[in-house]
């Protein structure tokens, strides 16, 4: 039997809601076709978004939503997407399948699907082949109410309010296709470019985010921070799980299990990840005024046979159900230095939470544990520990991983992954000074290879899970191999 310790005197930090966000890029079908299909599309919409796809993102409670990239962004002018849709220019998306992109959907239209969304903007500008000019004017076009060239031309084009902007993004993987650049050149970049980041309303200070490492590249975090981290509020992190190799990633629904044990130890990198970057922030800003930012993250398969390369569209199965959460326990852990994260993407595209096909849409079971968790959002992360097996002989790789976080109410939530294709796990959950009055739970579980299909829906998904019994001072679950369970304690 695993003990699982919940302590509830031991407050840590708080798990903001940002840490569950998504991210859409100009990329394959994501925005065009998963999010947006134009006014005049007989798919249902509001103001060209779709109406089922706004739907289920609300109810999955999705808080921020960065755009428009990702490498799309480095190549992207925002005056191309605004003023009338006939006049917009036109050009190639050279980095994501070598389409035509008609900027039909912009700056109004990501504001308008933001505003559908309630969710908050997260915007990256250009650096790799913008100007400090173009940034400052777009940094005026979407958030100064007054008199100015800039604000002219966003009431000309139809609105008459700012909008609120709340993240912005200073380039995006400038070690690579942003540019290409050396950390000590970015962290100069940065600074001259952030002056340009202008607060014009007091009641809208802009939080910026620098462009930080990929993956294990510590020296980029320690340049970056020690030229410019006190010039930031969020340095970014990148990570993808790869299964296999960049030339041969692996297939998202046909592998075997020593294929799948290698994602979820490649994915608990997250971990280390997250860990070693803090300490290297720790040196530079040990009171912790600079974020980590995991802006990218999930898994990277090889897309579907007869689909376009450059689309990057793959299916997801209960292997990304625990992908997810997993990862999220990780950011949950971490709250204290993790302050948002993003899935890449939210539609068709890589781990997304949700497929279409025409007018016909389907959940992921990677949506179905976002909406799991949102419970613990703007929650207080509490001390927790769970004993556990592991995946590898040098026990790196936890079978089981957990967090809990505690509400307004008083209510605990607690969320436990258990990675193993074979094994139940036994656990007995013991909370500190805490007498427990009832117990509810969900679980998301199946044979690994389960996925949705637009002929069956409903393959994965949630349900109510009862294998557990009261204790006073917490439960005794039988929680099943291959599985995703939230409890709720009272």
């Amino acid at each position: 039997m695993q003990k699982y310790l919940i302590n509830p005197n031991q407050k840590i930090a708080k798990i903001n809601k940002d840490i569950y966000g998504t991210f859409s890029e100009h990329l394959g079908r994501c925005i065009y076709e998963g999010t947006f299909v134009g006014e005049d599309s007989p798919i249902p919409n509001v103001n060209g978004m779709r109406k089922d796809v706004v739907e289920a993102l609300k109810e999955m409670g999705v808080p921020v939503l960065r755009w428009p990239g990702g490498c799309f962004a480095d190549e992207y002018h925002w005056k191309d997407g605004i003023g009338p849709k006939e006049n917009r220019k036109k050009m190639i998306n050279t980095h994501w399948g070598g389409v035509v992109e008609d900027n039909s959907f912009g700056t109004h239209e990501y504001f308008e699907l933001c505003r559908q969304l309630g969710c908050d903007a997260y915007v990256n500008g250009n650096v790799g082949s913008g100007t400090v000019q173009e940034m400052s004017e777009w940094v005026e076009y979407m958030t100064f109410d007054g008199t100015s060239p800039m604000a002219d031309l966003r009431k000309a084009n139809g609105s008459e309010k700012p909008w609120k902007l709340k993240y912005f993004g200073v380039g995006n993987e400038s070690w690579g296709c942003g540019g290409n650049m050396m950390p000590h050149y970015y962290a100069d970049e940065y600074r001259r470019y952030h002056v340009y980041v202008r607060d014009y309303d007091s009641n809208n200070r802009i939080y910026k985010i620098g462009c930080g490492p990929n993956a294990f590249d510590f020296e980029w975090t320690d340049e970056v921070m020690h030229y410019a981290g006190n010039k930031m509020q969020g340095i970014s992190l990148h990570y993808y799980t790869v299964p296999g190799d960049w030339g041969h990633k692996g297939k998202a629904t046909v592998f075997t299990d020593d294929e799948y044990y290698t994602t979820i130890r490649k994915a608990y990198k997250m971990e280390e990840l997250v860990r070693r970057h803090t300490e290297v922030m720790n040196r530079h800003d040990p009171d912790k005024h600079c974020d980590l930012i995991v802006d990218e993250w999930g898994t990277w398969y090889d897309v579907e046979e007869g689909t376009n390369p450059g689309f990057l569209y793959q299916q997801s199965t209960m292997r990304d159900a625990l992908v997810a959460g997993l990862t999220l326990n990780v950011f949950n852990k971490h709250c204290d230095r993790v302050r948002m994260a993003n899935i890449a993407q939210t539609v068709n595209v890589l781990q997304s939470v949700i497929l279409t096909d025409g007018e016909d849409m389907l959940l992921t079971p990677t949506y179905h544990v976002f909406k799991m968790y949102k419970d613990h959002m703007e929650n207080t992360l509490l001390g927790s520990y769970i004993t556990t097996d592991y995946l590898d002989e040098r026990k790196e790789t936890p079978v089981l991983t957990e967090s809990a976080s505690v509400n307004a109410d008083g209510n605990i939530i607690s969320t436990i992954s258990n990675a193993s294709l074979t094994e139940a796990a036994e656990i007995k959950c013991q909370i500190a000074d805490f007498t427990v009055s009832s117990v509810t739970a969900e679980i998301i579980t199946g044979d690994v290879r389960n996925h949705n299909t637009f002929d069956n829906k409903a393959v994965v998904k949630t349900a109510e899970f009862t294998d557990f019994t009261l204790t006073s001072d917490g439960f005794v679950a039988n929680v099943p191999p291959c599985s995703v369970v939230k409890f709720i304690i009272k």
